[in-house]
């Protein structure tokens, strides 16, 4: 696929995020070609639990590299660091000479500007907090998260593993059983009885029934199990969160 371009002319103006609706503040390009303000993108993420693309819905396993333009950009870098602070305009919180910050953090409520933008929404979740359940980033754990149950990212996605290994044993045990039923089912409507049409109704009414529940018990088996293979722990505890209601009857 073609890497997405922009152009405009003086009637039409700049290109636009289509996540905020405004003029890209820090645009990022993903694989896929579509381009977003850095921040909404990595907001767009945090709050879906999944690397996907808006425009196209292209799914990334893992967190892709992201390619900035700064030829995009709404204010060129020399001007930003130039010019002083306007009313009303945050500075950003890691930045010595107090640039403007383009993006406040919802996770951390910390303000960036473009510089530090990037770092801190590729490598900001690093921490689980089990007392919250919920993926939290360096200064999260020293001011809203202080003195609660707080892991590393890699060691809550080694328990969640172990923990989808075991669910994913339990639907093989699920299908097994309906897999039983179906064969009991059948031999018994091939036995009859006093109203052998009336049994036949009833056991194909059975049998469709259980194997729509053995379809859609195989198809959850095949996402846990593609799901267990993923290498972002991340993406892979965010994921399983979404799964965490599910339970086997």
């Amino acid at each position: 696929m073609q890497r997405q371009t922009f152009s405009y002319d003086l009637m039409s103006g700049p290109p636009k995020c289509c996540i905020c609706l405004d003029e890209f503040t820090s645009p990022a390009s993903l694989p896929c070609g579509h381009c977003f303000c850095l921040g909404c993108i990595g907001e767009y993420w945090r709050i879906h639990g999944a690397c996907q693309c808006p425009l196209c819905k292209a799914i990334f396993p893992t967190r892709p590299q992201l390619r900035t333009d700064q030829t995009l950009r709404a204010d060129a870098p020399t001007e930003e660091a130039a010019a002083p602070l306007k009313a009303g305009e945050v500075p950003c919180d890691f930045c010595p000479r107090k640039h403007r910050a383009v993006k406040s953090c919802l996770d951390c409520m910390a303000s960036y500007c473009a510089a530090h933008l990037e770092p801190h929404y590729i490598k900001q979740l690093n921490r689980f907090c089990r007392s919250d359940q919920t993926c939290i980033c360096a200064t999260c754990a020293q001011t809203d998260h202080r003195r609660h149950h707080i892991i590393s990212i890699n060691r809550e996605a080694i328990k969640k593993k172990v923990k989808l290994k075991r669910t994913r044993v339990k639907l093989q045990q699920a299908i097994q059983e309906r897999l039983s039923k179906v064969e009991k089912v059948k031999l018994s409507a091939d036995l009859g009885g006093e109203h052998p049409k009336e049994s036949q109704v009833q056991s194909k009414d059975l049998i469709r029934q259980l194997e729509e529940e053995i379809s859609e018990l195989q198809r959850r088996s095949s996402e846990l199990e593609q799901l267990s293979q993923t290498e972002d722990d991340l993406h892979f505890i965010q994921v399983c969160r979404k799964l965490d209601r599910f339970s086997i009857q």
